[in-house]
């Protein structure tokens, strides 16, 4: 009977570290998460839409999260055939699979600020 090979604590931490890494580059930066959330709750959105929801972003920088995140398949850009042109953007269903973490991240923030604002008084 073959042995199961099992990954040794340094081989664990190792892939833990390089797959902490991936995550970190593909979702980096101030606003994919805003992006991403606004998305998820917003379902199909045109540029214009989400430059309003996601509250201080240029559009310079609104146009190159989206780009990234084309990129790296976490959501779909549509151009329609309208005039003007108007170009919509969706959360894939490979993106769909961050809502648990943003979720996540969302009661974190929450529990944090709650508690902040316990230790203030």
């Amino acid at each position: 009977m073959k042995k199961q090979a099992k990954l040794t604590n340094t081989e664990f931490c190792r892939n833990r570290i390089i797959a902490i890494n991936d995550t970190m580059q593909v979702l980096s930066g101030k606003w994919k998460f805003h992006i991403i959330g606004t998305l998820l709750i917003g379902g199909k959105m045109r540029f214009m839409d989400l430059l309003r929801e996601v509250e201080g972003i240029g559009s310079k920088m609104l146009s190159k999260e989206l780009q990234d995140m084309e990129m790296n398949q976490l959501v779909t850009r549509t151009v329609l055939n309208t005039k003007p042109i108007t170009v919509e953007y969706e959360i894939t269903s490979y993106g769909r699979t961050l809502e648990p973490i943003i979720d996540e991240i969302a009661q974190w923030g929450a529990a944090y600020r709650e508690a902040l604002h316990k230790s203030d008084d």
